[in-house]
């Protein structure tokens, strides 16, 4: 919670009163938000500094922090706090924490002030009161309108946060256990599936009245009907999976022969051995791939060799349009010419994979699929990582009304760049 400073803990009794008072002001001027914040569960406590939740839709409150703040601005806490439960800063945080390696309290204070920076444009006037100092992205130097994740990028912990080390929104901000959390086992916690039936009905308010709610509140009602995938794991979990799969990164070897060979006298046999998997990586070059979706490519060829264990070695790359072109082996991304512009068609990109030896175990397509397939299906595993396209009318300059085939059925599809969070 930022609505100020937290001072001393008090020794009065929590004005149930005043607080209860105070979400119905809430749920009155937002009333979107009504159902979430009558599912929070309150809990007194004097160890936290002002109002906290954790990750299972609890509400710890100060009883000093109560009797000091107005009924109004109290309200905006209301808002403040089941705002980091509905958009998932808790889940998110885990995920950005993993991700960039960000451990320690330090790195949690920043997700606490990132994640406040997202929320508290949409909190405060139209009948919720700002207090005096809360903090904006604007107090930070910051553009507002942003996600968590894109301020996280944006600024350390120093002059300008200094006065922050006080904030404590919870577990639910960023995802780490605090000592005064009851846990899973506590009482009054939701479920998982509670939640997001509390999250369903929110958006589905949103979405029911889109002019009411503000444009960070629509913008998240929209994912939460068509959740983000977490896409990176996915695909790398996709090649791996196509990898590792029979036959798949495997040769005869006489490095070490085969047991059998003792059944036959005078024989050497080889024995099947496992290597590390190649991969042909075959990227959409046309006029219809965006200049941001082509850099994004070339990060997902390095996220790819990670995949498969580091082996930029066993890892090419053909760009492709309307031709293939020639492949390269990966040393760096940076280094391979994304050349191109003009139609689609990836049956030469396979063809080229294929036709270019040693024959790869896994191709990977990255395309916006607007692209014919091959007929047969290729004597490999197949992988497509499509960038999202939404709307008939944006898959053809030429023809308003085509509509690419989808993918065929042997193909592992992921969608590229949904929800990067």
């Amino acid at each position: 919670m930022n609505a100020g400073a937290a001072g001393t803990p008090g020794t009065s009794e929590l004005d149930l009163d005043k607080l209860f008072a105070a979400r119905l002001h809430a749920a009155r001027v937002r009333p979107y938000l009504a159902t979430a914040l009558f599912a929070l569960h309150t809990v007194e406590s004097r160890r936290v500094p002002t109002m906290a939740v954790d990750r299972h839709w609890r509400c710890y409150v100060s009883p000093g922090f109560v009797d000091r703040t107005p009924v109004e601005e109290l309200a905006g806490v209301w808002v403040h706090e089941v705002s980091h439960l509905l958009r998932d800063h808790h889940g998110r945080g885990d995920r950005v924490a993993r991700a960039r390696g960000l451990t320690g309290p330090g790195e949690r204070l920043r997700m606490n002030i990132a994640a406040d920076c997202e929320i508290n444009d949409d909190v405060y006037g139209e009948g919720l009161v700002a207090p005096e100092g809360v903090l904006t992205p604007q107090s930070l130097g910051l553009d507002p309108g942003e996600l968590m994740e894109d301020y996280l990028r944006q600024f350390r912990l120093g002059p300008l946060t200094q006065e922050l080390v006080w904030l404590d929104c919870g577990s639910g901000s960023d995802g780490l256990e605090r000592e005064w959390d009851l846990g899973p086992d506590g009482a009054h916690g939701l479920s998982a599936q509670e939640q997001d039936a509390v999250r369903f009905r929110v958006a589905r308010g949103i979405n029911g009245r889109p002019g009411s709610a503000p444009a960070g509140w629509r913008r998240w009602a929209e994912e939460a009907f068509h959740p983000p995938q977490p896409w990176r794991e996915l695909l790398g979990a996709a090649v791996r999976s196509a990898a590792s799969g029979a036959g798949a990164g495997e040769d005869y070897s006489y490095a070490r022969p085969s047991r059998r060979s003792a059944a036959v006298p005078g024989a050497v046999l080889p024995s099947l051995r496992r290597r590390p998997p190649r991969v042909c990586v075959v990227i959409d070059t046309s006029g219809s791939v965006s200049d941001a979706e082509l850099g994004a490519a070339l990060l997902e060829v390095a996220a790819i060799a990670r995949a498969v264990g580091g082996r930029s070695d066993m890892v090419s790359v053909v760009p492709c349009d309307a031709a293939a072109r020639i492949v390269h082996p990966l040393c760096s991304g940076e280094g391979i010419p994304l050349l191109g512009g003009g139609g689609t068609d990836l049956r030469t990109g396979f063809a080229k994979a294929l036709g270019t030896g040693p024959r790869p175990d896994v191709i990977v397509v990255l395309t916006d699929g607007q692209t014919a397939w091959p007929a047969v299906r290729p004597p490999c595993r197949t992988v497509v990582g499509l960038f999202p396209r939404r709307g008939s009318g944006r898959w053809s300059e030429n023809d308003p009304d085509y509509v690419p085939d989808s993918p065929p059925a042997w193909a592992r599809v992921v969608t590229i760049g949904s929800g990067a969070r």
